[in-house]
């Protein structure tokens, strides 16, 4: 907790100026998805060596976060020179993106390496699509957000389930992982969308 009452005002100052649509977050957010599945799918990178760099990446964000939420001047300097990628909750609690590479680590640790890739870009691609346009244009509220939102969510997992899966699989997982997006987890949803798609999706794909 800080104590000094110029860096308690000062933090305060700038978790104020990252409200809003926050459309730099969302576009790394796309990016950092984007990413994982290029590296693995055009890189051939192995699915030992992709787990491994993913911990290694964890770790090193979990440890820097950790300081930063012990150091109140370290997570002044990281609210100053990443403001269009954080957002307000992360000013008390380990950020999004450390969730984010935890999620796509347990999907591909978890589950096919398939199934896990088609997770990391739902939660690479549905997620801040929903969220910018839920903020931007919904006004009907639905399940905790807003119907605009849970809509575009589902369409965009559709597209991306059925340019992978088919459409047997793909529709109804897209379905299911939009309820559990929905759903009012306590764990971030960085965290849980992608292992849930994959879940979802190799579930499928055994039952059918």
């Amino acid at each position: 907790m800080i104590r000094d009452p110029y860096q308690n005002n000062r933090l305060a100052e700038l978790v104020a100026r990252t409200t809003g649509l926050q459309t730099g977050r969302r576009i790394f957010h796309a990016i950092t998805g984007t990413v994982i599945f290029v590296a693995v799918t055009q890189l051939d990178l192995s699915e030992s060596l992709t787990i491994t760099g993913l911990s290694v990446l964890f770790l090193i964000l979990l440890a820097l976060d950790l300081i930063r939420l012990r150091v109140p001047h370290l997570n002044i300097l990281f609210f100053r020179f990443f403001q269009i990628l954080v957002s307000p909750r992360e000013s008390q609690s380990i950020a999004s993106s450390t969730w984010y590479i935890l999620g796509a680590l347990i999907a591909i640790v978890l589950f096919p390496i398939s199934a896990a890739l088609s997770g990391i870009l739902v939660l690479a691609w549905a997620d801040p699509t929903a969220s910018y346009l839920g903020r931007r244009w919904g006004r009907r509220s639905f399940l905790g957000g807003t119907l605009e939102g849970t809509i575009a969510f589902l369409v965009v997992a559709v597209l991306i389930l059925s340019v992978r899966h088919p459409p047997a699989i793909a529709i109804p997982s897209a379905c299911l992982i939009t309820l559990v997006e929905r759903s009012a987890w306590p764990l971030d949803d960085n965290l849980v969308l992608a292992p849930a798609c994959a879940g979802i999706l190799t579930l499928s794909e055994l039952l059918i």
